[in-house]
C-alpha cells in the first residue's frame, strides 16, 4: 500500500519560510516522479512544483518560481519543498503526489496522494 505523509506545515508571517517534507513508503520511491500541489477551500488543486525520479529535472508554477525549491533524497524516500518569501496568497493545504510516469501540471494525471498539510501565511 502506498503511503505519502506530508509534514512541516504551519503558521508563518509574510516573508517567512517553511520546509515541507513528504515521506513515501510502499513503492520504489526512486522510480517515481514527485510533485507538490496546493488547494484553497472551494478551489481546484493547483500545481506547485515537480521533480523527476532522478532529481535532474524540476518544474515550477510561475507563481512560486524563484521562491520555492523542490528537492528529493532517494536514500530517505523523502521529497521536500523549501518555501521562502512566503505571501498570504500561498495559504493553502499542500499535497504531495507521486507517479511513475507523469510530471504533468494536471492533478488528475497523478496516481498517488498524501493527506495534505496546512500552510497559513499571515500578513
Amino acid at each position: 500500500q502506498v503511503q505519502l505523509v506530508e509534514s512541516g506545515g504551519g503558521l508563518v508571517q509574510a516573508g517567512g519560510s517553511l520546509r515541507l517534507s513528504c515521506a513515501a513508503s510502499g513503492r520504489t520511491f526512486s522510480r517515481d516522479n514527485m510533485g507538490w500541489f496546493r488547494q484553497e477551500p472551494g478551489k481546484e488543486r493547483d500545481f506547485v512544483a515537480a521533480i523527476t525520479w532522478s532529481g535532474q529535472n524540476t518544474a515550477y508554477a510561475d507563481s512560486v518560481k524563484g521562491r520555492f525549491t523542490i528537492s528529493r533524497d532517494n536514500a530517505k524516500n523523502t521529497v521536500y519543498l523549501q518555501m521562502n518569501s512566503l505571501k498570504p496568497e500561498d495559504t493553502a493545504v499542500y499535497y504531495c503526489a507521486a507517479d511513475p510516469t507523469s510530471i504533468a501540471r494536471r492533478s488528475a494525471d497523478w496516481d498517488y496522494w498524501g493527506q495534505g498539510t496546512q500552510v497559513t501565511v499571515s500578513s
